[in-house]
């Protein structure tokens, strides 16, 4: 599974890593960030390209994991 480390940088730079990582991998990304926002903007993100994903409360902040591409 790919990862992205978006932890601590500020918008919009957490969506456009998820961006260029759902450009390049089809299979499972988990995105990871600091703040809730950053977490619905990740979200919302996924959404507009047509993936699904599921988040979970990390120790430092959440982890956004992308499903494959169907």
């Amino acid at each position: 599974m790919k990862e992205v480390d978006a932890r601590g940088l500020s918008c919009p730079e957490p969506v456009m890593l998820t961006e260029e990582a759902m450009k390049s991998e089809a299979g499972a990304i988990r995105v990871l960030v600091t703040e809730p926002h950053q977490k619905m903007n990740v979200e919302k993100c996924v959404w507009d390209h047509g993936r699904n994903c599921t988040s979970t409360e990390t120790e430092d902040g959440f982890a956004v994991v992308i499903e494959p591409k169907k």
